[in-house]
């Protein structure tokens, strides 16, 4: 069940869904109109809207100003194998902000979706720095 939500905002809701399902493992729990769908992996819950599609995360602020995909802040995924999963992603044309980065807990890369938003894929080589240490 998930227990943290985080909405991000993206152009094309049916394409942000097959990304997020088919190539990182989501789950559609909903997609009850064309400008929102609720997914879920594991503890997280991710809620997309499309920029204008209101009522709801997508809709413009009281000053006008209409969401937009993008930016810098993310979400990571804990991910086993780094090198071979992103050798898989990069032969299926997945856009990626960056090479392989070795922090001190760990290896990390950023991939977008289809609309620009990051995601962080995260392999730890500390044991302290995985989301449940074995």
């Amino acid at each position: 069940m998930a227990t943290v939500s985080v909405r991000y905002v993206v152009d094309d809701v049916d394409a942000a869904i097959a990304f997020y399902t088919q190539v990182l493992g989501f789950e559609l729990v909903m997609h009850p109109a064309e400008a929102f769908a609720m997914l879920t992996r594991g503890d997280l819950r991710l809620v997309l809207s499309r920029p204008g599609g209101g009522p709801g995360g997508g809709q413009a602020m009281p000053d006008g100003t209409i969401p937009a995909p993008g930016g810098w802040n993310r979400f990571a995924l804990e991910v086993d194998d780094l090198a071979s999963l992103v050798s898989d992603l990069r032969g299926r044309g997945i856009r990626f902000r960056s090479g392989v980065v070795e922090g001190v807990g760990g290896r990390q890369v950023i991939v977008e979706d289809p609309s620009g938003n990051p995601v962080e894929l995260f392999e730890p080589i500390l044991d302290e720095a995985r989301l449940r240490p074995e």
